[in-house]
């Protein structure tokens, strides 16, 4: 599989961690929204589109943020949210958090494909401050494709909120 077009959206506030919104398209056939751009404590890193998971009230069913206290909807004071431990540091399918990815790299091969023409486009997009929105086709491919086709001119508009995922 390989990235045809990398489209970068920087933020504005340079104290903020989130530094851009990203959108790949792959193939020429598929696109992928809100790709993050973060500054970690480590540098920056790339981080896929996720979901902010949500849970039910038990009163009237309204569809609160995990980690809530009291419903949005109703009022009632929800249960307190004791997020599981792993059994042993290698098994953390257990573990809980308040996002789940939408989509993500099976191999570290291909996320470390991900995130370097993510953060080339980053970076470039840094340097021409007249323009708020960049299109970097990519000319070279993942770590298993074997041709590079020509980059896709589709435009995409600005960021999309998904719907969020109840528990």
């Amino acid at each position: 599989m390989e990235i045809n077009e990398v489209r970068v959206f920087l933020k504005e506030g340079q104290d903020r961690k989130l530094k851009a919104y990203a959108t790949l398209t792959f193939d020429k056939s598929f696109v992928v929204r809100n790709v993050k751009v973060i500054e970690g404590t480590k540098g920056l890193f790339v981080a896929m589109p996720s979901r902010r998971l949500k849970e039910s009230c038990q009163k009237c069913n309204f569809k609160n943020a995990i980690r809530s206290k009291y419903c949005n909807q109703c009022g009632t004071q929800l249960p307190q949210y004791v997020e599981p431990k792993p059994v042993s540091p290698a098994d953390n399918s257990q573990r809980q958090s308040e996002h789940r990815d939408i989509a993500h790299p099976i191999t570290t091969d291909f996320r470390e494909y991900i995130q370097k023409k993510v953060l080339a486009a980053y970076e470039e997009e840094k340097k021409t401050p007249s323009s708020h929105q960049s299109a970097i086709p990519s000319s070279t491919s993942a770590p298993s494709a074997s041709s590079a086709p020509s980059p896709s001119r589709t435009s995409n508009s600005g960021h999309y909120e998904d719907d969020d995922i109840e528990l």
